[in-house]
């Protein structure tokens, strides 16, 4: 395995290191000499405080994708006052040309001047007024690398340079000789706006023929800049993968399916500029189709989202016609191969593509090296990371090839688990697991019971029903199989899941949009699951049901779904429920060949809810990790209106698990209760926490059907309750050794002090006190992962000795002076991955899936390193905490984040919940 790994990343050479650029620029409308917001809250009886711009955006990055589109800084306007800019030696958009989209776009701020003749005359007044006083550009010089520090010494990024620096780099790159592959020459073109505040590079169209039609992709460059906790210098890291063009039409409409429910990208390359006075720029234009319902015919159409770009320009000559969806959606392919006018993103939920994601580390390794020619003098390749020597790469207790041993560890955690449950400390002896098997249909229902017995080593039952007591079993009366072993007596109780509780929630035609009817069809649904368990008797004790269930696309649409009103009806009746889809072959599907591993993954799932989990076990061989470490891990969900229920809301989870003294490989799993203690708050078993969860879903249909969209202080009073549900968790932790974690994608909108402009070392902040330090035995660790458009974490690749292939490596990874707080953690491919490393994707070997772990950053913020803590042992007890054993693949979060973030099935409904949470940690 290889000791060395390189990102994908490159920093300035120095704190020092300047790159001033100067520009063209336009101030945002508030700072013009004749302010469009008041004509604005005239016409909207709005109070806003800030001229909408977004409509403009859009049309600007379509019609004139040669400008620069600056985002907003909402927290500090005057600090970032400048809107749209062009390079000095770039081609501005002619005076007419603006001035057509101005006066289109003063039109859309004020519709009702169409009907409202006070408003006809005050937009009439606002026009005139900029006519005689236009916004000015000026010529401005702009910083794009060297930026002040925060309080606790990490970069401190000016408004602009993500934006501007990113679309820097990204024109040093395109003016390179073009990129050489196996089978041609590579020539990139951005895309304005196509990151997260950053750049993005995509190629010509690629063939692949291995199938008749031909299928079509690219391949694309990512530029972001990013900063890391206390280091004072930005980074750029530089993502590439495969992005693939649907041109597939469907033989049953002629047409390219548009996923109902989400926008797809469209790229737009004009022969001609479609402005009058627009340069033709190099950069592709973006525009989004949607699919949806039209107010007026009732009717399913595709269409530009918000009308498209040219919708802002109605009556409005263009050069050349803006592309009719119809014509793109009917020939895609045509499209795409004419000079790429019109490339649509493909999205999963369009059917399966020929092409498959992502790039191996050797050809993404070759991609770097051709873009390193256009590194400037002011910036420098990132040094590699060094393999840590403080341990192993993984646990001790790592994954076995031995079923039978597999089978006892996991029928001795299940044992512990019920222990655990059922009493405040865990006590030796036998134990009893009762669990139900909801089934429909025979064969399911069989494999079922064979996999649980596989999956805990329980052997033959003591006594297994007849076919005919499985069929006539009711509720109270159920068909009982039950094994009997040393440590554990289980007992599954099996019915027929009957009277339409598997069917379509009862909404009525016509009302699936309605937030009002789901709730009302979920509640219904809900009770009726309710009274079907409680007939059945359960126990005091929270126990486990495997529910049979059709898969989402058997539905009448999503929102029929039942799964959420079952498992909110089951939690009601004290029992924990896992769903497994149920045996179906058709032509474009078939979940009976694997059922057998679907059964067996619901039942590991089903067992984690239990709080049955087999705790890594850290492979320290140097230093020492205090004694009586635990690990707390904290998650907010949240969902709004446009989830399937209807329902929004926010709602915090912590998750505790203390090793066992005696066997670390066993935990006590915990979760937070706001009711325990009388309302004071309390850790309670995990399987109880999550039943307790149900509670809150109540309380968010409850303020769902009474309050009204969004205010603007909704944020601030999201951002306040977290806040104080934090000091409390906290509090309840300064007696305990712990190991606190969070993720920073999910928590730092509502815990500020997560992000990296914030945060200082070794100190925490909840709510308006000031910063104080951590207590004495709390640890507070950090993780975030690369794996969405903000590229906040690097790619990379393991080097290989000369004339090898670079491939992967698992370890934690640390800087070569191993002082820093910040570490790298990345884990193996799952098993089914044998894709070789060398292979490319430029190619005969397109239709090849490549995986690449995400590169997972751990930042221990706070530790006590006075009193002993080293950074680097704690964050390999992390790096470690991602390997569980009864996992098929390693977790994107370490243990107790995962368990915390699976918790939020039981407040509210994961849109794309899948039946095994693998929570795969790959960066395509």
């Amino acid at each position: 395995m290889s000791n060395t790994i390189r990102p994908a990343a490159w920093l300035p050479i120095g704190r020092d290191a300047s790159v001033p650029v100067r520009y063209r620029a336009l101030r945002f409308p508030e700072h013009w000499p004749v302010s469009p917001l008041p004509m604005f809250q005239a016409a909207r009886g709005d109070s806003a405080q800030r001229v909408p711009t977004r409509r403009m955006d859009q049309a600007l990055q379509a019609l004139a994708p040669g400008l620069i589109v600056l985002p907003r800084d909402y927290r500090d306007p005057d600090a970032a006052p400048y809107w749209l800019l062009v390079p000095e030696d770039g081609e501005e958009l002619s005076d007419t040309a603006f001035k057509t989209l101005q006066n289109a776009w003063l039109a859309d701020l004020c519709p009702s001047a169409a009907t409202d003749p006070e408003h006809r005359a005050l937009l009439r007044e606002v026009r005139g007024a900029l006519d005689a006083d236009p916004p000015p550009w000026e010529a401005v010089e702009l910083e794009l690398l060297r930026c002040p520090e925060t309080g606790g010494g990490t970069a401190a990024l000016l408004h602009h340079q993500p934006t501007l620096a990113a679309d820097w780099i990204a024109r040093r790159i395109t003016a390179l000789e073009p990129f050489e592959s196996e089978t041609g020459r590579l020539e990139l073109r951005p895309i304005p706006g196509g990151a997260e505040r950053g750049a993005l590079l995509v190629s010509q169209p690629l063939p692949f023929e291995k199938r008749d039609p031909a299928s079509w992709y690219s391949i694309y460059l990512r530029i972001t800049m990013q900063t890391e906790p206390f280091d004072p210098l930005p980074r750029f890291h530089l993502h590439t993968g495969v992005r693939r063009w649907a041109t597939f039409t469907s033989t049953k409409t002629g047409r390219l399916r548009v996923p109902y429910g989400t926008k797809t990208t469209v790229l737009l390359r004009p022969k001609v500029p479609w402005l009058a006075g627009a340069p033709l720029a190099e950069r592709f234009a973006i525009a989004k189709l949607h699919r949806h319902r039209d107010h007026e015919t009732g009717e399913w159409t595709d269409g530009w989202v918000a009308g498209g770009p040219a919708g802002l320009l109605r009556g409005i000559s263009l050069s050349e016609p803006f592309p009719d969806p119809d014509a793109i959606l009917t020939d895609p392919e045509l499209w795409l191969t004419d000079g790429m006018r019109a490339a649509v993103v493909h999205r999963t939920a369009m059917g399966r593509h020929p092409v498959r994601p992502g790039l191996m580390p050797d050809e993404r390794s070759e991609l770097m090296s051709w873009a390193e020619k256009a590194l400037p003098p002011e910036l420098r390749v990132m040094p590699a990371r060094r393999a840590t020597t403080l341990g192993a790469p993984t646990p001790r207790n790592g994954r076995t090839r031995k079923p039978k041993l597999d089978a006892t560890r996991s029928r001795v955690v299940a044992a512990y688990a019920m222990s655990c449950l059922r009493n405040s400390r865990p006590e030796p002896g036998l134990q009893l697991l009762e669990a139900r098997l909801l089934w429909q249909s025979e064969h399911m229902r069989d494999t079922a019971v064979r996999a649980l017995a596989e999956q805990l080593g329980l052997g033959e039952p003591e006594r297994r029903p007849t076919a005919e007591e499985f069929e006539e079993a009711r509720p109270g009366s159920a068909a009982v199989v039950e094994w009997a072993t040393p440590e554990l007596t289980v007992r599954l109780r099996c019915l027929k899941l009957t009277d339409g509780l598997a069917g379509d929630l009862p909404i009525p035609e016509g009302e699936e949009r309605s937030a009002e009817a789901q709730r009302t069809a979920n509640a219904a649904r809900r009770d009726e699951a309710a009274a079907f368990l409680r007939a059945d008797e359960p126990g005091p004790d929270p126990s486990l049901a495997l529910v049979e269930l059709d898969r989402r696309k058997t539905f009448s649409s999503a929102h029929h779904d039942p799964k959420f009103a079952l498992r909110l009806g089951f939690a009601h009746a004290g029992v924990l429920s896992q769903f497994v889809e149920a045996p179906i072959k058709e032509r474009y599907h078939d979940s009976v060949k694997n059922i057998e591993h679907r059964a067996k993954h619901a039942w590991n799932d089903g067992l984690r809810q239990l709080g049955a989990r087999l705790l890594p076990i850290p492979d320290v061989r140097h230093g020492a990790l205090p004694a009586g470490l635990s690990y707390g891990a904290v998650w907010v969900v949240r969902r709004t209106r446009r989830s399937r229920t209807g329902w929004e809301g926010i709602a915090p989870l912590a998750v505790r698990v203390t090793p066992d003294p005696a066997d670390p490989g066993l935990a006590h799993i915990e979760g937070w209760c706001p009711d325990a203690d009388g309302g004071a708050g309390g850790w309670i078993p995990y399987p109880s926490a999550l039943l307790n969860l149900t509670q809150r879903t109540d309380v968010l249909a409850e303020r769902a059907a009474e309050v009204g969209p969004d205010s603007g202080n909704r944020r601030d009073e999201q951002r306040r309750a977290v806040q104080e549900w934090l000091q409390v968790v906290y509090r309840s932790l300064r007696h305990d050794q712990i190991m606190l974690m969070a993720n920073a994608q999910n928590i730092r909108t509502f815990w500020p002090w997560m992000q990296d402009g914030v945060v200082e070392r070794d100190k925490i902040r909840l709510g308006h006190a000031p910063p104080r330090p951590l207590h004495p035995g709390v640890r507070l660790l950090r993780v975030r992962t690369g794996n969405d458009n903000r590229g906040e974490t690097a790619q990379w690749w393991a080097v290989a000795k000369p004339d090898q292939a670079n491939g992967l490596a698992v370890h934690l990874w640390t800087s070569e002076d191993g002082t820093g707080r910040v570490f790298w953690s990345t884990t193996a491919k799952p098993g089914n991955f044998k894709t070789p490393k060398g292979i490319r994707k430029v190619g005969p070997n397109a239709d090849m899936q490549a995986w690449i772990p995400d590169l997972v950053e751990l930042a221990m913020l706070g530790c006590h390193q006075a009193d002993g803590d080293d950074p680097e042992t704690l964050a390999l007890v992390a790096h470690h905490l991602r390997q569980p054993p009864e996992y098929d693949q390693d977790l994107r979060n370490p243990l107790p984040l995962h368990l915390a973030r699976l918790a939020e099935e039981y407040i509210l409904p994961l849109v794309d919940e899948p039946e095994d949470d693998p929570e795969a940690a790959t960066d395509e």
